[in-house]
């Protein structure tokens, strides 16, 4: 049935490709231009949404800040420079290394962090973290704390020439000091009890001394100081290679406790700290923490409970004697509570994106097939040979290595 309004059946006309509906006067043939015009513009209109959208996130993206970050071509450095290059929020990322990093988007500098030169480096920057630490186990002890306090310094130093207003510096929850009589969780306004024992915690301690005094110096300059709690990712500290051992060592009449921090998570709140989302101290870790219990059940590794004189004993004469890179005061964080609280990150919004139980599994799968006792990497002879006779086996043999080195000493 036909229609009897007229210009619905106009409407079927236009629609119908015979020849008989074709246009056969100057008004039809106006209308059909009108409507391919119509369609023209819709099409360049979206085209200049397109393109103002484009210009609009250009706009925000120039509102940014500009940061700097030191140690940006390797570990949490790399991860944080790709992810600040690839953020809309901040406009521009410096990245400052001995060696040229892979972050293309970057705008990099290769130079020593301890070089007065930085300074210029550092001009035009709202924001610096600091990443360039060496707290490798293997490092010389006054080597890694000259080049960690003078780098400080010098970084401190030069972002207040040049009008930085911020400067971010990443430590550890290891300066809380690991203590029988901690808090369980301790606050992150908690009194800082470490001691220089521990392997590059004396580093770290100075590392905040100094962030305190520089806006004190340095009028106008803000720090903000942040403390991951046990670092899972890439990393190879005394507290990864615990978990590499056949046996984990327990202190007899100690309660360990567990709360990790993936890297993961480290730089997403080194993000929160470069944007100025969070200010001040603070720690970064998974929610809650693990007891020993816990940690042996998930690992499936079995303990090995030894007496404090002679686990503490051993340990001091290994490292003495130059056979294990780990001070004593490193089983002093095996042994005693320093999980913390990371109320301050929550309140201003952040989340971890880790559970403890997951960065343990990750951490197992990391280190599977190294063989570690007392803190030192054995190869796969002497891995054997331990795994047959257990840790305890080393640890209680410590008497004979230590006379063995001695007559050694003796013949020169």
């Amino acid at each position: 049935m036909s229609s009897p309004d007229p210009q619905v059946r106009a409407a079927r006309n236009l629609a119908d490709p015979s020849p008989e509906n074709k246009p056969e006067n100057k008004s039809e043939s106006k209308s059909e231009s009108k409507s391919e015009n119509k369609s023209q513009i819709r099409a360049e209109d979206k085209a200049d949404d397109k393109t103002e959208n484009k210009a609009v996130r250009s706009r925000s993206r120039s509102r940014g800040p500009v940061v700097a970050v030191t140690g940006a071509a390797t570990g949490v450095g790399e991860l944080l420079t790709a992810r600040l290059a690839a953020s809309e929020e901040i406009k521009q990322v410096i990245a400052i290394d001995e060696r040229r990093g892979e972050v293309s988007e970057a705008t990099w500098h290769v130079l020593d962090v301890r070089d007065p030169a930085i300074a210029e480096k550092l001009r035009g920057a709202d924001v610096v973290v600091h990443l360039a630490l060496d707290l490798d186990l293997e490092t010389d002890p006054a080597a890694r704390t000259a080049y960690n306090v003078r780098g400080t310094q010098t970084v401190l130093t030069a972002a207040a020439a040049v009008g930085v207003h911020r400067v971010v510096l990443c430590t550890s929850a290891m300066v809380y000091g690991a203590l029988p009589d901690n808090d369980v969780p301790l606050a992150e306004d908690a009194e800082l009890r470490a001691t220089a024992e521990a392997t590059g915690v004396g580093d770290l301690l100075e590392i905040e001394r100094l962030g305190r005094r520089a806006p004190r110096a340095h009028p106008g300059l803000q720090v903000t100081v942040v403390r991951p709690t046990v670092l899972v990712g890439g990393t190879d500290t005394a507290l990864t290679r615990y978990f590499e051992s056949p046996r984990l060592l327990v202190v007899a009449g100690s309660r360990p406790t567990w709360q990790f921090c993936h890297v993961d998570d480290l730089v997403t709140a080194l993000e929160y700290a470069a944007l100025e989302k969070i200010d001040g101290e603070f720690a970064v870790g998974c929610d809650g923490w693990l007891e020993q219990a816990e940690v042996e059940e998930l690992s499936g590794v079995r303990r090995m409970e030894l007496p404090s004189a002679v686990a503490l004993g051993a340990a001091a004469r290994l490292h003495r004697i130059g056979l294990t890179p780990s001070p004593a005061g490193d089983l002093a964080y095996t042994m005693h509570p320093w999980v913390v609280s990371v109320s301050r990150l929550h309140d201003a919004g952040w989340r971890p994106s880790w559970t403890n139980e997951e960065v343990l599994a990750a951490l197992l799968e990391e280190v599977e097939g190294r063989h570690t006792v007392a803190g030192r990497r054995l190869g796969r002879k002497d891995a054997t040979a331990a795994g047959a006779a257990g840790a305890t086996v080393a640890l209680l043999g410590t008497a004979a290595l230590v006379r063995r080195a001695r007559k050694a000493r003796r013949r020169f």
